[in-house]
């Protein structure tokens, strides 16, 4: 068992990143014993200093940190389509694709914590994307089928409700949260995402309504929000740093938790 701090969105702020890190315990390249830090991705694009963040994160993979792939990162690796109009750096690039390449970046881990388990994704596997995944029932299971990188990852959707878009890409509320409660069956386990929220946390103000919204519990202060989706719990921890940073965030820690895959030195 150990401490696992989910971080989410980072989006080109290295300061924010390090603060976080400094109130978990962490510093000069190392996690304090006992900690298991996941984040979501979306590392780069946005802020001030991409570069710095992937500096930042570098020195504690191969450790207790787990790395996942965000959209934002996937544009840059073999084949893709950069679609953010201030590209990071050619040094960056090479950053990312190597990291994919030997499998310091990953798709999906999960967590179990409390009798609870959590497939942990950059955007959140919607009902469609699990069904093409042949419907794992475990957290676990499903984050080792996206591990092995099906092509159902890189659906972008058509449009914002689309259920099909993959866990790089997929949007709260409608079509993530939506077809979910609308599932007749046992929803298999809770998520943990980042990429996007059902609330605009600098204006305080919902980007849903309906079931969505009542089903759901924000903490403003840590910029977390919880929506109870067939007696599971679907948590988004994307901040919305922007370009100029969220004035205040948590990373979601989870105490006497587990992680698959496990993280080396875990």
């Amino acid at each position: 068992m150990a401490r696992v701090a989910v971080i989410g969105d980072v989006g080109g702020h290295p300061d924010e990143l390090l603060r976080a890190l400094r109130e978990l315990g962490a510093g000069n390249g190392q996690l304090p014993p006992g900690l298991v830090v996941v984040q979501v991705g979306d590392l780069v694009d946005r802020g001030p200093d991409s570069t710095g963040v992937l500096d930042v994160v570098a020195p504690f993979l191969g450790g207790r940190w787990v790395q996942l792939a965000g959209n934002h990162e996937a544009q840059y690796l073999p084949s893709a389509t950069v679609f953010w109009p201030q590209p990071i750096p050619p040094a960056g690039v090479r950053t990312l694709r190597e990291w994919w390449s030997d499998g310091r970046m990953q798709v999906a881990a999960a967590i179990t914590t409390g009798g609870d388990e959590y497939l942990l994704t950059h955007a959140g596997l919607t009902l469609t994307a699990w069904r093409q995944l042949g419907e794992p029932t475990s957290a676990a299971r499903a984050a080792d089928l996206l591990n092995e990188r099906p092509d159902l990852i890189w659906y972008t959707g058509a449009h914002v409700r689309d259920d099909r878009a993959g866990p790089l890409w997929a949007e709260s509320g409608a079509a993530l949260h939506e077809p979910w409660m609308q599932y007749d069956g046992v929803v298999p386990f809770g998520q943990i995402h980042g990429h996007s929220t059902v609330v605009h946390f600098g204006q305080q103000r919902w980007r849903c309504d309906g079931r969505v919204r009542q089903r759901t519990t924000v903490d403003w202060q840590a910029r977390h929000v919880r929506v109870r989706v067939g007696g599971r719990v679907f948590i988004g921890v994307d901040p919305g740093h922007g370009v100029t940073g969220a004035p205040g965030w948590q990373p979601l820690v989870l105490d006497d938790a587990e992680v698959h895959p496990v993280p080396a030195q875990a």
